[in-house]
């Protein structure tokens, strides 16, 4: 829902305003690049909440959270699995569940 990036759009706002009294205008320009950012994800949300079913969300939240672990088992030195081979990981759900469907 549209709330939850009013919500955080709120929260950045508040914390560039604090980080721009102390560090200055470098601040207020990057905010720029970060509204650029949020917007560009916002856009792609848009298109793709067609093929987003609660199916594929949650596929997709599982995944994340095997990464999310494999990254803490790495910080922890137990393991040493290459997470940036699987940046994409999360996107596969949506190709297993159009192949799939």
């Amino acid at each position: 829902s549209a709330q939850v990036l009013y919500a955080k759009a709120v929260i950045d706002l508040v914390f560039a305003a604090v980080m721009a009294s102390s560090l200055g205008l470098g601040v207020c320009l990057a905010s720029v690049s970060v509204l650029l950012y949020e917007a560009a994800l916002t856009v792609g949300a848009s298109f793709l909440s067609v093929l987003l079913t609660p199916v594929v969300i949650d596929e997709m939240a599982c995944t994340g959270s095997i990464l999310v672990i494999a990254l803490g088992l790495n910080m922890l030195k137990i393991t040493n699995v290459k997470l940036a081979n699987l940046i994409l990981a999360p996107f596969v759900p949506i190709l297993l569940y159009q192949i799939a469907g």
